[in-house]
């Protein structure tokens, strides 16, 4: 979840091949975007949800590049 400019939560714990949803509940865009990775643009005027199915595993930090003052968040893939 995004909302009130913050992921929710924070870090998430994973298993390979599991799919992660980001929905976004504010009323402006924000993106999910790792280091490396494609950015996932979420738009607030269709609340569109974002899937990722990782195959790797591995530690991945990621930030809204439009709001460089949210926290990041932390996907940990297993």
């Amino acid at each position: 979840m995004i909302e009130g400019v913050a992921y929710a939560p924070e870090s998430l714990t994973i298993k390979r091949g599991d799919t992660v949803v980001w929905i976004n509940k504010d009323p402006f865009p924000h993106t999910v975007t790792a280091k490396g990775s494609v950015r996932l643009a979420l738009h607030d005027r269709i609340r569109q949800v974002v899937k990722l199915t990782p195959r790797t595993a591995g530690d991945y930090a990621y930030i809204c590049t439009l709001h460089l003052n949210m926290k990041k968040g932390a996907l940990k893939v297993q």
